[in-house]
């Protein structure tokens, strides 16, 4: 008798467990997911937030992929961004929105909660270019303004951006890779801030206010190790990248230049393309799954009622 009551109790628990498990992501707000430079919202059924998307919409929640140019400044990405927003919401029926943009997908999403923080719950910036990037800083400085040399490389990355967008079967959109690499760099994120100041910290590697005078809620983090597994090729090339940082970094930013808003952690053993879980979930054995931390972080906004 005692053992069927102990088997009977310990089904209900795990039916209990299995509810909550299945609407742990289920926030009141629809997720919009932003992508970084040379970034998609799908490639052949493949995401670019790999495996993110599905991992969060088996666990309740909404999730749209935000369609905006790969190579272009950050006000106008924000402006792509701004009316795909405005869709999502139209489809939803959704009041807000909570953003989660990686690389310069971070500015992009600040902003839209800048210029329009009626239409934003939260912005969660992953390995976010908030402070600027030393390799923007140092590719820029290698080329001569106005040179033949940029000209040329422009238009070879105008064209990558076009071939990503046709591979991801988008539409068109404007390329504009010089104003994309000034825009991260550390001037040009430095006069970005300047206009666009919600959740910045007033100090270099400082922690920004969790919920900003726009009433949006910001959140933030980032890896700061910029090889993590043998078998990913792109390791080996953010390996060679983060030469150009004396600081700590995840192979294109710096830990400091991500921190926004709440700073959740600035240090995870993660690279810049593991903290969207590529290449292909090749990741550190020795860290948290990254689907984990965006699983847990949708449930964090859920309980903030967001």
């Amino acid at each position: 008798m005692k053992k069927s009551i102990i088997i009977l109790m310990m089904s209900l628990l795990s039916v209990i467990g299995n509810a909550q498990a299945g609407d742990s992501a289920a926030t009141k707000y629809p997720f919009v997911f932003v992508h970084g430079i040379f970034g998609f919202d799908d490639i052949w059924g493949i995401d670019y937030f790999y495996g993110i998307p599905q991992a969060l919409r088996e666990e309740g929640a909404q999730v749209y992929l935000a369609q905006v140019s790969p190579a272009n400044s950050t006000e106008f990405r924000g402006e792509q961004l701004r009316t795909f927003i405005q869709a999502v919401l139209l489809d939803s029926g959704a009041e807000k929105v909570n953003i989660i943009g990686h690389s310069h997908g971070g500015p992009t999403a600040r902003y839209v909660a800048s210029v329009s923080p009626d239409l934003v719950a939260s912005v969660t910036s992953v390995g976010g270019v908030n402070w600027g990037s030393r390799f923007a800083d140092v590719m820029r400085g290698l080329v001569e303004e106005d040179s033949v040399t940029e000209d040329l490389i422009r238009q070879g990355l105008n064209a990558l951006a076009h071939v990503i967008t046709g591979l991801s079967e988008g539409e068109v959109l404007p390329e504009d890779s010089l104003a994309m690499t000034e825009s991260l760099t550390t001037p040009g994120s430095i006069a970005f801030n300047s206009q666009y100041p919600e959740g910045m910290p007033s100090s270099y590697c400082g922690d920004g206010e969790k919920i900003a005078g726009n009433g949006v809620y910001y959140y933030s983090w980032s890896g700061a190790q910029p090889f993590t597994h043998l078998v990913d090729p792109l390791d080996y090339a953010l390996q060679l990248t983060s030469l150009v940082f004396d600081e700590k970094n995840d192979g294109l930013v710096s830990s400091c230049s991500s921190h926004l808003g709440k700073v959740i952690k600035d240090d995870y053993y993660m690279n810049h393309l593991d903290e969207v879980n590529q290449a292909f979930g090749l990741t550190s054995w020795f860290e948290t799954d990254p689907v984990t931390l965006y699983r847990q972080h949708a449930n964090r906004l859920k309980q903030a009622g967001l």
